[in-house]
């Protein structure tokens, strides 16, 4: 099996199918894995006791125990509900300890490897065609996960579409800070069409007052400006210093259509497989990688890499996680229109209270305001 990509999908799926016992190879195009840094490092609670994997102190930066919800007009509460609950982790290091687990149990890694494209025969992915050290060669397998991001390349080499629209498609950038006045244990986010116009801007803590610092937009019309132009005039106003900075991009719009065809499963962000309301996609990228190692191992054992049969891995993830991200898409719509006075209404009812904004419980507020409630009649 050839897995394209070795972020949190891809080496999850890596250590999976090789742990059943497939043979793994695992291509990334960086000479590093886990750089460049991609996420603001926040992993809950849940997705440790899912991968049954420890969060060590070597990739653990903080504890976090709650979440401080701003509105435009500075209002705040505090929430610790537990689902906020979790570690922010230094993905340099934390994705680098997933791709040793990987090869620990098996997996081939090839770095700087450029996945060029796909062996097709019959109509059915056999392999995949990669770049390395300046020579074009083709590498057989049975089956092929691509785990290589937004808008897979991959994937739309064996015919599937994984594009997203504009407005699915949140521009992230981030700054890690050193001098960051902030509490110890809370993530602060702040909301606001003048601070992080169709998105939040989110500071979490590191320790010895370090920080992740970014903002997430969606582009639109009367909002011509970049995410870095929103991160750059929240953080000049700190009295820290920058000592790293990155950019991406996270697909919101929910799962593209087809995840699966003929010897070839798509997994992560590359399949949309994040929370549409949060941006955040560790914990479900990893709960659908495993499936994906997983029903690898079956395909291969059964002699069967059709499509017919890969159609388990879509069937499985999404009653794994289907519900909750169609839940949280619906969430996202309603913010979406939600306007900086709606939502200083809703924060300034809160303040002093707790409250986990992003669970089911937001629709009982949010019904208490008429103009909040015609969209919801809109929407729902």
């Amino acid at each position: 099996m050839i897995v394209v990509g070795g972020r949190v999908a891809g080496s999850i799926s890596s250590f999976h199918a090789a742990r059943e016992g497939l043979d793994v190879l695992m291509v990334e195009k960086n000479p590093e894995i886990g750089t460049p840094v991609q996420c603001a490092g926040g992993v809950s609670d849940t997705f440790f006791k899912s991968m049954k994997i420890k969060p060590l102190a070597q990739f653990t930066c903080s504890r976090i125990r709650g979440a401080c919800i701003h509105a435009p007009s500075g209002a705040s509460f505090l929430t610790d509900d537990p689902i906020i609950k979790g570690y922010i982790v230094e993905r340099k290091i934390f994705d680098k300890y997933l791709a040793i687990r990987a090869a620990e149990q098996g997996t081939e890694i090839m770095l700087n490897t450029i996945a060029k494209d796909l062996i097709i025969k019959d109509g059915k992915v056999g392999g995949v065609i990669v770049k390395k050290d300046g020579q074009t060669f083709d590498i057989c397998s049975d089956i092929v996960i691509a785990a290589d991001g937004i808008q897979s390349k991959i994937a739309r080499k064996a015919g599937l579409d994984t594009r997203f629209r504009v407005d699915e498609i949140c521009s992230c950038a981030q700054s890690e800070m050193v001098g960051v006045n902030i509490k110890k244990e809370i993530m602060e986010l702040y909301f606001g069409n003048r601070t992080a116009p169709g998105g939040y801007l989110w500071v979490f803590p590191k320790g010895e007052e370090r920080a992740n610092i970014g903002v997430g937009i969606r582009r639109r019309k009367w909002n011509a400006k970049s995410a870095q132009y929103y991160l750059k005039r929240f953080t000049s106003k700190l009295d820290a210093t920058e000592i790293e900075f990155n950019i991406g991009a996270v697909p919101i719009g929910g799962p593209v259509k087809r995840t699966y065809t003929d010897g070839l499963m798509v997994v992560g962000d590359a399949a949309g497989q994040v929370d549409p309301l949060t941006g955040g996609g560790i914990h479900i990228a990893a709960e659908c990688a495993k499936i994906a190692g997983e029903i690898a191992s079956e395909a291969i054992e059964m002699g069967r890499a059709d499509a017919e049969f890969l159609k388990r891995y879509e069937k499985r993830w999404y009653k794994r996680v289907g519900a909750n991200i169609k839940r949280s898409l619906k969430y996202r719509k309603i913010l979406n229109q939600l306007t900086d006075e709606d939502i200083n209404k809703l924060v300034e009812s809160l303040e002093g209270g707790e409250l986990n904004l992003f669970s089911t419980s937001l629709l009982r507020f949010v019904k208490d305001y008429r103009n909040i409630l015609r969209i919801l009649k809109e929407i729902l």
